[in-house]
């Protein structure tokens, strides 16, 4: 089987249509100035500002490490839109909102965060299925708890709509407080700055990783409001000659509340739906028509594409330059397929990199470009691809097809993002890969840190175990099947419940050194996500056809059951607990926040190998 096909069949899930020419509106913004490094924390001076729809796509401000070290300094802020929907961000203290964090392998990162949302905030989206281990404080008691400044922040406490924390995700780092913990680590409003001091590996494979707040029951409201932002492992072109010297774009997509919930599909637009069912969430349902009303809006780099006219946003290109896009999905509960058009037609794109790990790093003996007309792309995925050039003159749009997510997913219909403009004034993108003989400018190379003994390569190495994990749900009241949804991920043999984060015994223990095989089932009628944190694994079975693929992942779709068949969709996945430091506990679950709020999460604790 080529790996074209293998791609296609382990990412893609069913599609309806080809999308049809968009409106090509321009309301020019200019490019936010390049950060290096940030200072102390000031007072708030900016909100989470948004540019308007329209708008030519601007790169986020880049704060690239020096001699080893990046320190960077951010505030956690929110504000309310003219709608009264919340929105979160990062801000930098030279006033850039959600910068990329570009450090080289070995590096460390210092990143001091301030919680500096109003104590009195509340998501104005409503938190599916809160249950008991989720706590909603009053703002008086917020504004009575003036204690806290010396509270551990590390022990833990009750979640809350006002705590966050941060987790950088893809990396492989010890799940502990100040690295990458989630579980016990949360800030809130009236704690001092927290320092987080991270070592990237030696050994971190060059790509494209993201951070974001991860504060159990009160995630989907914060990554929905838009607090994430890219974080780049640079020398990816080391891994790959045909990268060298090309520049290079980092575009992260999110989606939002609806600005127009209220509005009709435009038919000229998009298929038509007969009627617009939600779910008990308040998401709009599949419609199973590849057009309708979307569950939610999105944005690219922080440009709205609203429904329903979808006034996309506008991504300049020279004409005949190839460049490497970087894209993340960074949506709290939206699918994408992503497709470049030209004159409606798609084109092939040269994919080098999933979930920030490009394809020789899977142990081939030579890089790999899998080239695609399309990229499926769950909530939390990256991508990483080669953009042919194009003429001048060429009719040319970013879009996202329809994703079937089953019958009570959400809708994600066929929508545009970007007109692409081919122009010879087009600005030529901020970074640029270095030429293959040399290095960036403002990089430097890491020191004192030696990559380890390279690995067998995961695929060839045989499981002490299988274990089998299973996606449920049900309806909070029994009586009611509209009622708000319980969701379960499960070991199975084990019974099915929300995940409680009061409780002190993982889901699973398992030993450093050991790699497993694991099973994981979708017995719901939606798609869902499974994603783990501090590891990377392989995907060698998509419903039980076996696959051999040259990449590793951090999260993979898993299909939804069809209501009939005898045999429930499912995923096997060659899971790597290998890396000495990933030894804590640390969580699974569905990366649709939304899910994973409600209580499709478990933990898993790794001990030490045994002496």
């Amino acid at each position: 089987m080529s790996y074209s096909r293998i791609f296609c069949s382990a990412i893609a899930v069913a599609t309806l249509g080809v999308p049809r020419a968009f409106p090509q509106t321009k309301t020019p913004t200019s490019n936010p100035p390049a950060a290096t490094h940030a200072s102390p924390h000031k007072q708030p001076t900016a909100t989470c500002l948004r540019a308007p729809e329209g708008s030519t796509v601007a790169e986020p401000a880049d704060l690239r490490s020096q001699n080893g070290l990046l320190k960077v300094a951010l505030s956690f802020r929110s504000d309310q839109d003219t709608n009264g929907q919340t929105r979160y961000c990062y801000i930098a203290t030279d006033g850039a909102q959600a910068p990329n964090l570009r450090l080289n392998p070995g590096d460390t990162l210092i990143l001091t965060l301030k919680n500096e949302i109003p104590a009195s905030i509340a998501p104005t989206d409503a938190t599916p299925s809160v249950h008991p281990n989720h706590t909603m404080p009053q703002a008086a008691d917020q504004a009575s708890n003036s204690t806290q400044q010396s509270r551990d922040i590390c022990s833990g406490s009750p979640m809350t709509a006002t705590a966050t924390n941060l987790h950088f995700h893809g990396l492989v780092l010890p799940p502990t407080c100040h690295q990458d913990d989630t579980l016990k680590t949360l800030i809130e409003p009236t704690d001092r700055p927290f320092q987080y001091k991270v070592k990237i590996p030696a050994d971190a494979p060059p790509g494209l990783y993201w951070y974001h707040p991860h504060p159990h029951g009160f995630s989907k409201a914060q990554v929905l409001g838009g607090a994430s932002g890219a974080l780049i492992i640079e020398g990816i072109e080391q891994t790959n000659p045909a990268l060298t010297s090309l520049p290079e774009r980092v575009l992260i997509i999110r989606d939002q509340d609806l600005v127009h919930p209220n509005a009709e599909p435009v038919a000229s637009l998009s298929m038509p739906a007969p009627i617009v069912l939600r779910d008990a969430e308040g998401d709009a349902m599949n419609t199973g028509t590849g057009g309708g009303k979307p569950a939610k809006d999105l944005s690219i780099n922080f440009i709205p594409v609203s429904y329903p006219a979808y006034q996309p946003a506008i991504l300049p290109l020279r004409p005949l330059e190839r460049q490497l896009w970087r894209v993340l999905n960074a949506s709290a509960i939206t699918y994408l397929d992503l497709q470049l058009l030209v004159d409606d037609k798609p084109q092939l794109v040269g994919v080098v990199a999933l979930d920030g790990l490009p394809f020789n790093e899977a142990g081939t003996a030579a890089p790999k470009i899998i080239w695609q007309s399309h990229i499926t792309m769950p909530p939390a995925g990256r991508a990483e691809f080669i953009i042919k050039g194009l003429p001048a003159g060429a009719k040319a749009a970013l879009v996202t097809r329809t994703v079937d997510t089953g019958p009570v997913g959400e809708n994600d219909p066929t929508r545009p993002i970007a007109t692409v403009e081919v122009a010879a004034n087009a600005p030529e993108p901020r970074s640029k890969l270095p030429s293959a003989n040399g290095s960036a400018p403002t990089q430097q190379p890491s020191q004192g840190l030696q990559p380890r003994e390279p690995q067998q390569w995961l695929g060839a190495v045989k499981p002490v175990r299988e274990r089998k994990l299973y996606f449920s749900e049900e309806p909070l009241d029994p009586k009611d099947p509209n009622s708000p949804t319980k969701f379960y991920i499960t070991v199975e043999g084990q019974t099915p419940k929300q995940f409680d984060m009061n409780a002190t015994a993982p889901n699973l223990i398992v030993q450093q050194g050991d790699v497993e095989d694991w099973i994981i089932e979708n017995r719901t009628r939606e798609l869902h996500a499974f994603h783990i944190h501090q590891i990377h694994f392989l995907l060698t079975m998509f419903n039980g056809v076996p696959l051999d693929e040259p990449f590793l992942r951090d999260t993979v779709n898993v299909a939804y059951w069809d209501g009939q068949s005898p045999q429930y969709p499912s995923v096997k996945l060659r899971m790597d607990f290998r890396d000495p430091a990933i030894i804590g506990t640390f969580p699974y679950h569905c990366h649709l926040l939304e899910h994973e709020d409600g209580g499709m999460m478990g933990t898993i604790q790794v001990i030490p190998r045994a002496k």
